[in-house]
């Protein structure tokens, strides 16, 4: 688990897209912590860097247990891709946690967002956030 000064140094070295099951962020350097983070934690991550790769996949019927995304993406942002995904039958039902560097956890479950984290401080309780999304979905089965 990551404390708060690994957190923030990780957050200033980066920031991308990150899926894992997917997780979605703009800044590359960000978003390859995340994907180590996850990976190290035995997740599958598909790293993805804007807003339209991200919405191909959410659109694909390639099984994701979890999306991972960044409200500040480029072509497309978080708001709108969650949207879109919770009209998609078989992503209804997919946990999605939105992280931004601005507060807007009312506006994130409005949306649709299974729980949202702020950068950079939320990175320390993404690995715990993922696991509560997982116990609450029984047809997902995390990594052992």
């Amino acid at each position: 688990m990551l404390n708060r000064a690994t957190a923030q140094a990780l957050y200033h070295r980066l920031r991308a897209a990150t899926h894992y099951r997917p997780t979605t962020e703009d800044n590359w350097p960000l978003a390859a912590a995340l994907r180590d983070l996850l990976e190290s934690e035995g997740y599958r991550v598909t790293l993805l860097t804007d807003g339209l790769a991200a919405l191909r996949e959410i659109e694909s019927q390639t099984h994701y247990d979890l999306f991972l995304l960044d409200n500040e993406l480029p072509r497309l942002d978080g708001w709108q891709l969650i949207k879109h995904a919770r009209t998609l039958p078989h992503r209804q039902h997919t946990p999605i946690i939105l992280m931004s560097a601005r507060d807007c956890t009312t506006l994130a479950q409005q949306v649709g967002a299974d729980a949202f984290l702020p950068k950079p401080e939320g990175i320390n309780r993404l690995v715990q956030t993922i696991i509560a999304l997982f116990n609450r979905s029984p047809c997902i089965n995390p990594p052992r």
